[in-house]
């Protein structure tokens, strides 16, 4: 085996460098389908999902479970970049997996009300006529179902679930879960070949309360499965029904991780010991099996482990994965206490030559892709993908990979649940558009939330940027921006007195023409955060903190400062949305003249808001005749409306005092930012939050993915060219 940190640094290393080859092959986002499309007359307000998903047998017709709406949803990608609604089956019960054979689609259904009594069945349904056909009893709860490689045996993996308000979810909790197998014949399953394996007795933890989840089947229909919450693996002979072998998941000792929530992105921690309890499972070949180590209540080792199906540790990815998170903006900090980037879904495909592994990671939403090399597997890349991703499918004779994102937000406002589909194609991978470098001590320059951003004055390519409140320890980043793609090459932590400086929420950066920053932190007086400027030198100290005045805070509402440019010795910040005292559709445009410490404002014209929705301003910056702002609105995917950059003439930001009347300035459209957001195949985001021009007048762009929580964490910078 080779040691954790050569493995570590080969993993860094392949993420550095993959990111710039051409002339290969990678997956790249093509689609991007809304579940709720098939759903028209749900009522608003009713969350949706896509959890685990398949694929008719000529990769035309995906299918996806959707146990919150209680059935089956199908999509037509005939035309793979255009994927069209297909229908919705309602089920009696929630679905918990599906597969095709032949023309139809078999789906497990759990019923279930009393789970010390668990029940399901099997629904068989037509693909054309979207009839059930047939169903058949099972006589527990099911999770995963299996199909061999010809379709003639199918296995349900019964787990039987443990109430998880009962005892803290601790387990054993009757009755035991077991396999049940089912005969298929000319596309049609047998309800009366039903037969099961009892795997009560098998694990090494609760023994008599055996927990089955994932199952996948080789090409000998020889058939895994894996018991989470027993962390135990158990292969058996699928046409017997017989146990051929079993042996623990084991433990990891996790070293360098981030293992509290703190609000702060530290790898310094460790966890000994660790049960993988793995979730999804598959086979590699005849004899190897990998396993997503998501864990449950005792458990979680953050990676994937590849095994002989006799049980030997072939390798063990241990906290690589979440080091890539990291770089990528996408590490869930939330989740540090628990499972981390919590890998479940996962799936192997053979394209062409290659044998690709795709690690689906719930919390981060990124899907980690790996070369199986038959030794250790070789990162590739990692995909973008919705808020929680979990079903993960491969269609090699499409080249395509798709993953169903079961997390539905837009209840709150937030993105809904999506369908994702990439393709296997010459060229440069599309994501990541930005990722950090490795420190000093070799762990990732943790970031995320990125909201606001200025370019050096004289290094063309050089931005600056903050992260907002997400994190407990404010920070300028240092980017490379004509990097491909951009890299975040330094973090300068803000500090007070020394140590990280408390009760920031930064939106706005520009230079002091010394080396030095002003900052923008936008306020919240619930939270005792100040409206307020700050100073600070190169190495991130506050040498200055300047309030709102009083005349300005007289009208405050939460939404505040939103970014910051300077103009000789005026500071100009945005105000996001309209105070207390200004009228509807204005929004004020604040000066603050750091030599007569006087403060003014002008007034600037909002676009109308959607009904629903509202319109603010998330950035402004200084180039040249004009001052460029940043406009949006607060809606996501097919709701978003308004991101867009305008610009007001320099000429026109004259100030005038804040208790007379503030003058209105023109403004001028220079670029809809919504056909650049569309353009990365995702849904479009909504936060739009920095806008930087650099020395030769190149302009960028980054959304701000507020720190990965109620979010997909995808970052999006690129270049706008000349302004």
């Amino acid at each position: 085996m080779l040691s954790p940190k050569f493995l570590l640094a080969l993993t860094t290393t392949l993420l550095a460098t993959t990111a710039s080859v051409t002339a290969a092959e990678y997956f790249n986002r093509i689609a991007s389908f809304p579940v709720a499309l098939n759903n028209p007359d749900a009522e608003d307000g009713v969350e949706n999902s896509a959890e685990i998903i398949n694929a008719s047998e000529d990769g035309m017709t995906l299918v996806y479970s959707n146990a919150l709406l209680g059935g089956v949803g199908f999509v037509d990608i005939t035309d793979a970049t255009a994927p069209k609604a297909g229908g919705f089956v309602a089920l009696e019960g929630g679905p918990t997996s599906v597969t095709f054979i032949g023309g139809k689609v078999l789906v497990t259904v759990d019923t279930t009300e009393d789970f010390t009594a668990p029940t399901g069945y099997l629904a068989i349904i037509d693909q054309v006529s979207k009839e059930v056909e047939l169903t058949c009893e099972l006589g527990g709860q099911p999770d995963a179902i299996a199909k061999n490689m010809d379709g003639s045996l199918i296995a349900i993996s019964m787990e039987n679930q443990r109430d998880e308000d009962l005892n803290d979810g601790a387990i054993p909790q009757l009755p035991s879960g077991n396999i049940t197998f089912f005969d298929v014949a000319e596309g049609s399953v047998d309800c009366a070949t039903m037969r099961v394996t009892e795997l009560a007795g098998v694990a090494d933890f609760a023994a008599d309360d055996a927990e089955p989840e994932y199952t996948d089947f080789n090409s000998l229909d020889e058939l895994v499965v894996t018991l989470q919450e027993n962390n135990h693996i158990v292969v058996l002979n699928g046409k017997t029904g017989e146990v051929v072998n079993d042996f623990s998941a084991g433990t990891v000792d996790l070293e360098g991780i981030d293992a509290t929530e703190d609000g702060k992105l530290s790898f310094t921690e460790s966890q000994p010991g660790r049960k993988r309890e793995p979730d999804a499972v598959q086979w590699l070949d005849e004899n190897r099996i990998i396993t997503a180590n998501e864990g449950d209540y005792e458990g979680g080792s953050r990676g994937f482990t590849i095994f002989h199906k006799d049980g030997t540790e072939l390798y063990e990815s241990g906290v690589s994965m979440e080091y890539i998170a990291a770089q990528l903006g996408h590490y869930p900090e939330g989740r540090s206490d628990a499972k981390g980037v919590e890998p479940e879904g996962m799936e192997v495909g053979t394209f062409g030559d290659t044998r690709f592994i795709f690690v689906n990671q719930e919390r981060s939403s990124l899907v980690a892709v790996y070369k199986d090399t038959g030794d250790v597997p070789e990162y590739w890349q990692s995909l973008p993908s919705g808020v929680g991703p979990e079903g993960a499918l491969a269609i090699p004779s499409r080249n395509l990979y798709v993953t169903a994102n079961e997390t539905d937000l837009s209840p709150d406002g937030a993105a809904p649940a999506h369908v994702m589909i990439y393709e296997l194609a010459e060229g440069e991978p599309a994501y990541p558009t930005i990722m950090s470098d490795l420190d000093a001590d070799g762990k990732p320059i943790g970031w995320a939330a990125l909201s606001g951003a200025v370019a050096d004055a004289e290094k063309p390519g050089v931005l600056y940027a903050v992260s907002d409140s997400v994190f407990t320890e404010a920070a300028i980043f240092e980017i490379e921006a004509t990097a491909k793609p951009a890299r975040i090459v330094k973090k300068t932590v803000i500090t007070r007195n020394g140590n990280p400086a408390q009760k920031l929420d930064l939106e706005g950066i520009t230079l002091d023409g010394e080396g030095g920053f002003w900052l923008a932190s936008e306020g919240d007086t619930a939270k005792l955060t100040p409206h307020a400027l700050f100073h600070v030198n190169a190495d991130g100290e506050i040498e200055d903190e300047i309030a709102f005045p009083a005349a300005l805070l007289a009208g405050e509402t939460r939404s505040g400062s939103e970014g910051v440019a300077a103009i000789g010795d005026t500071l100009w910040i945005a105000i996001q949305r309209e105070w207390r005292d200004d009228e509807k559709g204005f929004v004020k445009l604040v000066a603050y003249n750091t030599d007569t410490e006087e403060w003014g404002a002008v007034r600037y014209p909002l676009e109308a808001a959607a009904e629903g929705a509202w319109v603010g301003l998330s950035e402004i910056t200084v180039h040249g005749d004009f001052a460029y702002i940043v406009e949006r609105d607060n809606q996501i995917a097919a709701n978003a409306q308004l991101k867009a950059i305008y610009r007001v003439p320099v000429s026109e930001l004259v100030a005038a005092p804040l208790d007379g009347e503030l003058p209105v300035v023109s403004k001028e459209l220079v670029r809809d930012l919504v056909p650049d957001l569309k353009s990365f195949n995702g849904y479009v985001v909504d936060k739009v939050e920095s806008l930087a021009i650099d020395s030769t007048g190149t302009g960028y762009v980054i959304t701000d993915n507020d720190g990965v929580d109620d979010s997909s964490g995808e970052t999006f910078f690129w270049s706008i060219g000349a302004l």
